[in-house]
């Protein structure tokens, strides 16, 4: 690893392990190890391009604690989403896929890191992390748990009975249908979720779509009327049916309460 690292470098993480640093600026090193602004910024740049910093934003990079075995290193997700929304203001709540592992829906372990937030759209890399965000408006952030962090800032998660609601609400995104009516019917016979946490949800972050599939599934699950009456409060005025499975054609029985086109196994 020695030979892999330049004097200049050796000297920069000399010093931001002394100063303690956990990221840098642009023009944080300039007047310390008496560099140019031109020296400064392809400095960085090496360091990150070689895998020993992480670029964050434009003029902002996270720096190890110590330099691992191999000169590799890469942020946990709580602290590349902190450190991202810090710079842009803004709050942010892992979601999706990564939600759908956790909570032990779905087996599989994304790739890829989905996020919620008020801030940033598209897809972008921090160290070795791939992260998607999405952003959405204030009003869609909230219903969230924290879970642990190795390096500091916690992981903010959409709660489990949120991500129900979202693997409905986003299918599209997330492929959630028909697999979310499973995993409710299973939350809810195991009583990880209420049928009153789903309703109080799906009333404040979902669409009338959603409220149309979450209603005739908690019908079908047997849920008292008076939730039921909550979700066909906020449905009152219906246009055409929506299909129970998004994705096969629009053909079946309608329910006529609920505006639900049952056109798969339900």
């Amino acid at each position: 690893m020695a030979e892999q690292i330049g004097q200049l470098e050796a000297q920069f993480l000399a010093y931001a392990q002394m100063r303690r640093w956990t990221k840098v600026r642009t023009g944080d090193l300039r007047k310390p190890l008496r560099l140019s602004a031109d020296q400064e910024r392809k400095l960085l740049s090496r360091l990150a391009q070689s895998g020993m910093i992480a670029r964050v934003w434009r003029g902002l990079y996270l720096v190890p604690p110590t330099l691992p075995l191999g000169g590799k290193w890469s942020p946990d997700i709580g602290l590349a989403l902190a450190t991202l929304m810090e710079a842009h203001d803004g709050r942010y709540q892992v979601c999706g896929p990564n939600a759908f592992n956790r909570y032990g829906f779905d087996e599989q372990i994304p790739n890829r890191v989905y996020a919620y937030n008020n801030r940033l759209s598209g897809d972008r890399r921090i160290g070795a992390l791939e992260l998607t965000l999405i952003k959405v408006a204030d009003s869609r952030l909230g219903a969230t748990e924290v879970a642990r962090s190795t390096e500091g800032p916690p992981v903010i998660y959409c709660s489990r009975a949120r991500t129900l609601i979202d693997a409905v609400y986003d299918w599209s995104r997330f492929d959630g249908l028909p697999r979310a009516y499973g995993w409710i019917r299973r939350e809810l016979s195991n009583q990880r979720v209420t049928a009153s946490q789903l309703v109080s949800l799906t009333l404040e972050f979902a669409d009338r779509g959603t409220i149309r599939r979450i209603g005739a599934l908690l019908e079908r699950e047997g849920v008292s009327e008076r939730l039921l009456r909550k979700l066909e409060q906020a449905i009152s005025t219906t246009t055409g049916p929506v299909p129970w499975i998004p994705r096969l054609p629009k053909r079946g029985v309608v329910d006529h309460r609920w505006g639900v086109v049952w056109n798969g196994e339900a």
